[in-house]
């Protein structure tokens, strides 16, 4: 097969499809990007980015098809009457987060279409997108692995080959599951620090440099103490990511009360605070001053 040279991306504006599609530009592949709000796409221009009104538009004559977008019916909804337009050989490589059912439908939506589907959810952030930090679970066809991987080092610092698609999704839930317990551990931990007149900054460095320390938690607790909540991750896409984790959890027969209690919280924090960073579930349990 053909080396990979065009690239279609699909929801290029958001805050990871932005500087994924930047990325791949830098790294001297040919992008095509399409955003539902196209003016957000625009200034990939810049980068030599061709910039779409239609999804069809993008992945015609591209040779792999990026989708980061904010759902499943959302991922589905803007490939379904793209896909024809997909020239023989490209590979629809699907980074968004959609959860185990919905990665199934959409890898049935490939197959109708003659589509080779790569299930890769990214770990990561708006920080290590835009430094092509992003950390890849792909999972798929073997045959287009190779063919596909500089897609993958333009975007990340390491890819995981985890099986067939859906094995990357069910990857992702789990690894989020322990991101999100962070998230919330720590804006409680905060919250009942300042709810017992104890300064929270005195429990980071009790613990900072030991066996308790994370740089994850210095990092969110940072942003809640200075009440700074530009969404690396929105609050509400948090809360779809952690309603998934709860029901593929209940689809298995799993009792994991931690996991239902934060899908609980960020689906109440999301209702106000939905557009900001999910480290704002703080805002939810933060203690009464009158």
């Amino acid at each position: 097969m053909a080396d990979i040279d065009t690239v279609a991306v699909l929801g290029a504006g958001g805050i990871m499809g932005f500087p994924m599609a930047r990325n791949l530009a830098r790294a001297g592949l040919q992008v095509r990007a399409w955003n539902r709000s196209r003016e957000k796409a625009e200034p990939l221009s810049g980068d030599g980015v061709t910039v779409v009104d239609d999804p069809a538009d993008a992945i015609d004559g591209a040779d792999a098809i990026v989708t980061m977008l904010a759902d499943a019916d959302t991922v589905a909804g803007t490939v379904e009457g793209a896909l024809g337009r997909a020239t023989d050989g490209a590979v629809w490589i699907q980074t968004s987060t959609v959860g185990i059912d919905a990665t199934a439908r959409l890898r049935a939506l490939a197959d109708e279409h003659g589509v080779p589907f790569v299930d890769a959810p990214v770990l990561g952030t708006k920080q290590p997108a835009e430094n092509a930090q992003l950390v890849v679970l792909a999972s798929g066809p073997e045959q287009v692995r190779d063919r596909i991987q500089p897609v993958f080092d333009a975007i990340g610092k390491k890819t995981l080959w985890v099986g067939e698609a859906g094995a990357g999704s069910r990857l992702k839930l789990v690894a989020n599951a322990w991101v999100m317990s962070v998230v919330e551990a720590t804006a409680e931990t905060v919250a009942l620090a300042e709810g017992l007149d104890v300064d929270p900054r005195q429990f980071l460095e009790a613990v900072a440099g030991g066996p308790l320390d994370l740089p994850y938690l210095q990092l969110k607790a940072a942003a809640i103490l200075e009440r700074s909540f530009d969404p690396a991750m929105k609050l509400t896409l948090a809360a779809k990511d952690a309603r998934l984790i709860a029901e593929a959890a209940e689809q298995h027969g799993l009792d994991l009360p931690l996991v239902r209690t934060i899908r609980n919280r960020f689906a109440e924090g999301a209702r106000e605070h939905g557009d900001k960073d999910m480290s704002a579930t703080y805002l939810t349990s933060a203690p009464d001053r009158g």
